[in-house]
């Protein structure tokens, strides 16, 4: 019988979407690296694939994370 069993990190109360299981859980089931969250509401996690989306998409947009081509790196070939 081991000495500590090992847990997973949250608490009841606190919603995640399992990326592994595509279902949302409430309180932590599976591991860390297979979830997003936590989330205040079912809801909430429910739209987690919907707020990541949007969040990958102003990131990719967004110029201060692009770097600028320099303006003379064509001419040099």
């Amino acid at each position: 019988m081991p000495l500590f069993k090992k847990r997973t990190v949250g608490k009841p109360g606190e919603w995640f979407y399992c990326l592994q299981h595509g279902k949302v859980e409430e309180g932590p089931e599976c591991p860390a690296k297979d979830r997003f969250g936590p989330y205040a509401s079912r809801e909430e996690a429910q739209h987690a694939m919907d707020t990541a989306r949007e969040r990958n998409l102003q990131w990719e947009n967004d110029p201060r994370w692009h770097d600028a081509p320099a303006p003379d790196a064509d001419e040099d070939r």
